[in-house]
């Protein structure tokens, strides 16, 4: 249970460092009516990306549980390596496509008005089928065979944890007087200017912690 909690965390913290998503709430941390739009931001991405999460373990993965034997160890660590690989190939692709990347990611910024919770559901729904991270811990939760409860439970920790740098955000921008929003908007300034390689790099580090948690799993 440690080694699943400590994949779950993990790659949880490092996706989380998202700038289609920390972008977004830079730019409404900075704005008029701050905290109630960031707040509504973070909602509208928690909800539908925990609810898929667990629409995925209730439905697909409980399905496969009842007609594929429970995978034992040696094999969840290779599940957990070929997931780092395709994490891997995503992050070159990212690579490759880099300037695309960032105008994508400006374009959801400039998207971002009073309705920001159907910006934060809308980009959790544009970026589901290629939250590649996301679906290795899935399929690594519903492979170790812990209770139903237990692994909806990891599911939400995981969700706490990518959403984590935005709850951060909100908090900051709370206490903050006119010199911490100023402090805010050139933080986005610089985020803006580092997106076509920020985006490769960080899928890089979950492909890592991917291929490094099923290698060490592996050797022992």
């Amino acid at each position: 249970m440690t080694h699943l909690l400590a994949l779950v965390l993990l790659v949880g913290i490092v996706d989380s460092l998202n700038p289609s998503t920390i972008a977004p709430a830079l730019y409404l941390a900075a704005g008029e009516e701050a905290e109630s739009s960031l707040a509504g931001f973070i909602a509208g991405g928690f909800v539908v990306n925990l609810a898929a999460g667990i629409l995925i373990a209730l439905g697909p993965g409980q399905a496969l549980l009842a007609v594929i034997p429970r995978p034992g160890a040696h094999a969840r660590h290779l599940l957990e390596l070929a997931g780092g690989g395709v994490t891997l190939a995503v992050a070159v692709a990212l690579w490759l496509a880099r300037d695309h990347v960032q105008r994508h990611v400006l374009e959801n910024e400039g998207r971002v008005d009073r309705a920001s919770w159907l910006v934060g559901a809308g980009i959790m729904l544009v970026e589901l089928p290629t939250a590649i991270p996301y679906f290795a811990v899935i399929a690594a939760v519903i492979g170790s065979g812990r209770a139903l409860p237990t692994q909806l439970g990891l599911v939400t920790i995981f969700n706490l944890a990518y959403f984590a740098p935005l709850l951060a955000i909100l908090g900051i921008r709370g206490v903050a007087n006119e010199r911490g929003r100023r402090l805010l908007e050139r933080i986005r300034g610089n985020l803006n200017e580092r997106l076509s390689t920020l985006v490769p790099v960080l899928v890089l580090l979950v492909a890592a912690v991917l291929i490094t948690v099923g290698a060490h799993g592996l050797a022992r």
